[in-house]
């Protein structure tokens, strides 16, 4: 299977009739990984096809509503689809406390193994490694603990690792070109334009330009921009504003799969 990245939703805080909140499938070495899971999710991925049951891993950035609150409804579907596998679950450790009271409310009696595995978003760390995938940790700075996350394969018989990197809610931070130098696809939270740069300093988000300044600067070879604020309509000024700092920068559209 190719390596791919399919957007399910690529809005911010408030759904739009255009955006989705947060969540992206990456397949990388045939393995499917969730990235966020905004509220809708699982509907998109089931409107697409995607194959819910290949799913085994689900790596959320941080505990803001639009990149989790579509993960208590998809358990609770796997677990009415008869799934036996377990899902693993990496989060800030304050996930599992807002979800068992829940899970033991509507979930009552789980038929699969739900396993949270808690990590340190402050820290760049491998949380996650098998025979073909590394996933590293990304510090981020957001107004509560964030990390974005760094795939790479490392399996000897590929000539060619693909390397992706989702950098989830933040403010402008070069302390993470280092790590993210050279990705073959960078994912770079745009929320706002630079018209409204003066609110994205005081939510601690960035600008389409200030995500392609952090892709040039990392070298990345594509640039995904999205996470939209609502506030701007046409899309098309966030990616003129991004072309003029990084050529290779497209938006993040919803439903569209991407090539890593």
């Amino acid at each position: 299977m190719e390596a791919a990245l399919t957007i399910l939703g690529s809005g911010s805080a408030l759904p739009t009739f255009q955006n989705s909140p947060s969540g992206q499938i990456l397949n990388l070495c045939d393995k499917s990984f969730l990235i966020d899971c905004g509220e809708g999710t699982q509907l998109t991925m089931r409107q697409m096809g995607q194959k819910l049951a290949r799913l085994y891993t689900v790596f959320i950035s941080h505990l803001h509503g639009d990149h989790c609150f579509g993960l208590l409804g998809m358990i609770s579907t796997f677990d009415m689809m008869g799934r036996t596998q377990p899902l693993h679950i990496y989060a800030h450790p304050d996930l599992e406390k807002l979800l068992r009271p829940q899970l033991d409310y509507y979930c009552k009696g789980l038929r699969y193994d739900l396993q949270f595995h808690p990590i340190n978003p402050y820290k760049k760390e491998v949380i996650f490694s098998d025979r073909t995938v590394t996933v590293e940790t990304i510090p981020l700075k957001h107004g509560v603990p964030t990390c974005g996350f760094l795939f790479y394969e490392h399996h000897r018989d590929q000539e060619t690792r693909k390397r992706y990197a989702y950098v989830s809610d933040t403010e402008y931070s070069e302390k993470i070109v280092p790590q993210i130098e050279g990705v073959d696809v960078l994912y770079h939270e745009a929320t706002f334009t630079d018209e409204y740069e003066s609110r994205c300093k005081a939510t601690m988000h960035s600008t389409a330009r200030q995500a392609a300044l952090i892709a040039r600067q990392a070298q990345a070879k594509r640039l995904i921009i999205g996470h939209f604020s609502s506030r701007v309509d046409d899309h098309n000024i966030f990616l003129n504003e991004a072309l003029q700092e990084f050529p290779d920068t497209v938006l993040a559209i919803e439903r569209k799969t991407y090539v890593v």
